[in-house]
């Protein structure tokens, strides 16, 4: 790269860092706020609560980022034009690609970025916070519910404990349930045991009843059991799918052959597709957001021209062609003959841009419309002032050899 282009590259690069920073920070906070009733209600300390919301961000990077992206690229066209370097650029007879270049191998690092993020990064986070969430789940009964005193980790769901037992487990355990409106549930067991079993843990409750009552105009239905398990996942009976992951949960290879007994696949297999896809078509969007803030402000204007109007069209193109992706994503899982709509949004966009950057570098040959039109008005409007600069065109013209002649 040229001098020029590694300034640039450099300018482009820093504010990309201290954009991305700032958002994943925003992001962060408030993925924390949201979280913050896992250290308030469930006892949980201060580190884990960073862990379980540092591990939710990969999930979001492939939105950030490009954005991210998208606001440096802008702010640094803007300062070059701003301190008059692209128009000493451009009176050099140097082309629009000489700042585009470096701009272009960043958004391709960018879009590296996301690839990797999306196959690699946000699996494993995403797997990590689910072993979080169980062990939340574990300590919520080991550690948070205190014998004699009635607890409610979440809104209409409460437990209470007789006493704990020497080994862990939980003597005259009641769970009541009214989470659901059309179903309420009270658990009374003599015994609870806390059961872990690879990603998930259970609630294992033995000689007991279940007090079931769907309508309160009907009298409450009863049923013992000697042993019956709760998943602590989801707080509910466990299913068969309790274990299934999610299709961003999966690697890709998971991903391109899902095992025909998961219950996801077989309840929602446009999910797994659509994810499939959108993976490999997430990477487009940084080079299309590149390419359109050129196309907007990558041409050289005077400090007196308002730069405002192409600024807000680039965010909203920009705007406008990532929740079109969106869209095309939820198409995707309803019907697979949307799927090159994935790949075609972007590069259609990246299309667009390329021919509004070649028309706008295209040097104009004479006047405009405009500008002859301006002219005639001012003609008829002005003619004193017309007839003057006229005027002194001639005598310019006169007194220009004598000035050649010289002495």
């Amino acid at each position: 790269m040229s001098i020029i282009e590694r300034y640039v590259f450099r300018q482009a690069a820093g504010a990309l860092l201290l954009i991305l920073l700032s958002l994943s920070g925003i992001v962060w906070i408030a993925l924390a706020l949201r979280q913050l009733n896992v250290v308030t209600s469930q006892g949980q300390d201060a580190w884990l609560l960073f862990k379980m919301t540092t591990l939710a961000l990969p999930n979001l990077m492939a939105i950030i980022a490009p954005f991210a992206l998208l606001i440096a690229t802008i702010h640094t066209l803007n300062r070059l034009n701003g301190d008059s370097e692209l128009i000493v650029l451009t009176a050099s007879g140097a082309t629009i690609w000489r700042v585009g270049r470096p701009l272009l191998l960043l958004a391709l690092l960018v879009a590296s970025g996301v690839a990797l993020v999306n196959h690699l990064g946000q699996p494993w986070s995403l797997r990590t916070l689910r072993d979080y969430i169980v062990h939340v789940r574990t300590d919520l009964l080991s550690q948070v519910i205190q014998p004699g005193r009635f607890s409610s980790p979440e809104s209409k769901l409460t437990f209470h404990i007789r006493e704990r037992a020497p080994g862990g487990d939980l003597l005259g355990l009641v769970m009541h349930d009214q989470r659901d409106p059309k179903l309420s549930q009270a658990y009374l067991a003599e015994r609870g045991t806390i059961v872990k079993q690879e990603n998930s843990a259970y609630l294992l409750m033995t000689n007991g009843h279940i007090v079931r009552r769907s309508d309160p105009q009907k009298p409450a239905d009863i049923i013992a059991f000697k042993t019956y398990a709760v998943d602590l996942n989801r707080l509910e009976t466990k299913d068969d799918d309790s274990d299934d992951l999610k299709p961003r949960e999966r690697y890709l290879d998971e991903l391109l052959n899902p095992e025909r007994t998961s219950a996801s696949y077989r309840r929602v297999p446009g999910q797994f597709r659509a994810e499939l896809h959108e993976r490999f078509a997430n990477p487009l969007f940084p080079i299309a957001f590149v390419l359109i803030a050129l196309a907007a402000v990558g041409q050289a204007q005077s400090t007196r021209q308002n730069r405002v109007e192409r600024v807000v069209g680039a965010f909203v193109g920009a705007v406008a062609t990532r929740i079109s992706g969106l869209a095309a994503n939820f198409l995707v899982v309803i019907n697979g003959a949307a799927v090159p709509l994935l790949y075609g949004i972007p590069l259609l966009a990246i299309g667009g841009s390329l021919v509004a950057i070649r028309r706008g570098a295209r040097p104009r040959r004479g006047p405009s419309r405009a500008g002859r039109l301006a002219s005639a008005v001012a003609g008829r409007l002005f003619p004193r002032i017309e007839g003057s600069r006229r005027a002194l065109r001639r005598l310019a013209g006169r007194s220009r050899p004598d000035d050649e002649a010289g002495p």
